[in-house]
């Protein structure tokens, strides 16, 4: 067994790129920006109301003059407009270029229009009030967004705004996620009293669909022959297959050995954790990566967010996730020497601002319902026995 320490960084070295790919602005969201995003004119592109009023030529105001003349109105969207009398004043809309001119708008509630005049109301208006000034945000030619950023609805409205109806993201893996064991039946059917519904394969693949990976879902029962064809065949049709259950010393745990058999690279198998200490690693002759995590349930879902997500962040070319830490809540004991992922529910101290993180053990890995009761998983280290209250640990969210 090696440790996680060791495990993590042999995961992380055999990331892949995937290359590049163009996808419209309605399916961008989620992705990895490939190109830089720059702005092709100004921000505002020209001096823009912010409040519905009048605008004026500030001095005029500055002179004294409390009651301006109406020439006319500008509404958002119509050209621009001139202000002819430097006594005068034009109503504006919110959105609407600020007209020729002026150069303060002064809001409809601090001004009183009787008979085409405009009547001030109110002092301490300020030259250039409500006008959000051409170019005051970004420069025409001015990155807006760098390359390599995850896009969300932020980015995609940037993207519209300067006229990219498709964007340059880093192209996705083709991904399977392959259940396997006899006991398995699909979540649909009834199963008999020796069954369970599979779950493993729904789970993993909610962890890909923030990535916007939608993964096949199948299934290998418990034959080596059949274990052997189907994963040569995987092979050939995926980048990345992600196995769950097969792995350990039983009579039926045929995936190492069908692997081994197709020619794949055992890079890692068995690591000094709990739960999850069976996870196999590999890669093909053609450069295929293969997961194959424990087939018990929270072994599954751990390894998924410890092991495959920092991988996909890397492969997306994304810097490592910033760890999270959280403050044990409670004394816990744990004895083997392995390092132990603990459940736990967390909350921040409204006292001290801390987070805090309660342990919600469940009943070994194969207790699913108990990742409901929890929201992350508790990084406790090798090399001791008791974790005293107060301590800080990473911590592996999920929510």
């Amino acid at each position: 067994m090696i440790s996680i320490e060791e495990a993590t960084k042999i995961v992380l070295d055999h990331s892949k790129s995937y290359g590049e790919e163009m996808v419209p602005l309605s399916e961008a969201t989620g992705r990895i920006l490939r190109q830089d995003i720059h702005a092709d004119r100004d921000f505002p592109p020209f001096t823009r109301v912010t409040m519905d009023g009048i605008a004026i030529r500030y001095n005029a105001y500055a002179n004294g003059l409390r009651k301006f003349l109406i020439e006319g109105m500008q509404a958002a969207g119509t050209p621009q407009r001139t202000l002819l009398n430097p006594e005068g004043c034009l109503e504006v809309m919110t959105g609407a270029i600020l007209p020729e001119n002026t150069d303060t708008v002064i809001r409809y509630e601090d001004v009183k229009i009787e008979n085409g005049t405009a009547r001030l109301q109110a002092n301490g208006i300020q030259k250039g009030q409500n006008a959000h000034f051409r170019a005051f945000d970004r420069k025409e030619g001015e990155r807006l967004i760098p390359a390599g950023a995850i896009i969300s609805p932020a980015e995609v409205g940037v993207a519209a705004t300067v006229g990219l109806p498709s964007l340059k993201v880093a192209k996705l893996p083709t991904v399977a996620i392959i259940s396997t064991g006899d006991e398995l039946v699909e979540v649909e059917q009834t199963p008999e009293p020796h069954q369970i519904r599979t779950s493993n394969v729904y789970t993993i693949a909610s962890t890909l669909y923030r990535w916007g990976i939608r993964p096949d879902r199948l299934h290998i029962a418990d034959d080596m022959d059949a274990t052997k064809a189907k994963l040569s065949a995987c092979l050939e049709q995926y980048d990345v297959l992600i196995l769950s259950g097969g792995v350990s010393k039983g009579r039926f745990d045929y995936i190492p050995a069908a692997l081994n058999a197709l020619g794949v690279t055992k890079l890692l198998h068995k690591v000094k954790q709990r739960p999850g200490k069976p996870f196999w690693f590999g890669e093909s002759p053609n450069g295929k990566i293969i997961f194959a995590l424990p087939g018990n349930p929270v072994s599954a879902f751990m390894c998924a967010m410890r092991y495959l997500r920092p991988w996909l962040r890397k492969s997306m070319g994304l810097a490592p996730i910033d760890h999270s830490y959280a403050v044990l809540a409670e004394d816990f004991r744990f004895k083997p020497d392995l390092t132990y992922f603990l459940q736990v529910r967390t909350f921040v101290d409204p006292d001290t601002g801390r987070l805090m993180a309660v342990p919600a053990e469940g009943h070994g890995s194969g207790d699913l319902a108990n990742l409901v009761d929890a929201d992350a998983f508790l990084e406790l280290p090798r090399g001791k026995d008791k974790f005293k209250k107060g301590k800080v640990f990473p911590l592996i969210p999920y929510r």
